[in-house]
């Protein structure tokens, strides 16, 4: 069996599709491929950083479709007329549908930036994510990587990995220690292990 064919889902910048590229170019990810790109944005940074790899990208902008549900079928749709074995979601600020999940039935992968199941859930995202974390008071952060369920953030967690809290932080800080500390580390792991897991016949 050949490479398992990724789709990654990003809605920015695309910080955590780089990690993914840089570790599948160290050879840290054998057993999977980034096939393919798609966001919800068409101004993301992330498709950028996509064709200066070569690697193919579809939009599908929130203004253009503004209906979700007829997006969400449009994007499956074409996952599947890609052959996409696994689908990352790398800060895609659309929540999938049980619809949606059910036809990528462990096989959808989410980066969330805190410890779950703190400081997850509708709401809890982004820069909104690190505000709630330091209004707790909380000393230790971090990030999970998750399969996606119906449920936001619900899902079985893969791996964490835990950030301090330091003294004068700011969301932005916080978010920044997040992404290099954890998210840009457990999210390639993770997608290898899923991966090869999916290639062991767990399909």
């Amino acid at each position: 069996m050949g490479k398992v064919a990724i789709a990654v889902l990003c809605s920015g910048g695309g910080t955590n599709f780089q990690a993914i590229c840089n570790s599948a170019e160290a050879g840290l990810i054998p057993d999977a491929e980034i096939r393919l790109v798609v966001s919800d944005h068409e101004g993301a940074f992330v498709l950028t950083r996509a064709a200066r790899l070569g690697i193919e990208t579809a939009v599908f902008d929130r203004k253009l479709c503004p209906d979700p549900a007829e997006r969400e079928k449009l994007i499956l749709e074409f996952l599947k007329s890609r052959g996409i074995g696994l689908v990352v979601l790398a800060g895609f600020m659309t929540i999938l549908s049980g619809k949606f999940v059910s036809a990528f039935e462990n096989r959808i992968i989410n980066v969330h930036p805190a410890l779950l199941p703190a400081f997850g859930g509708k709401g809890f995202y982004g820069l909104h994510v690190h505000e709630a974390v330091l209004k707790a008071g909380v000393k230790v952060t971090g990030a999970t990587v998750h399969y996606v369920t119906a449920e936001c953030d619900a899902g079985p967690i893969i791996s964490q990995r835990a950030v301090e809290v330091r003294e004068g932080d700011t969301p932005e800080l916080l978010q920044k220690r997040v992404m290099r500390e954890a998210e840009w580390i457990i999210l390639p792991e993770a997608v290898e292990q899923v991966a090869k897991k999916l290639k062991g016949g767990n399909t």
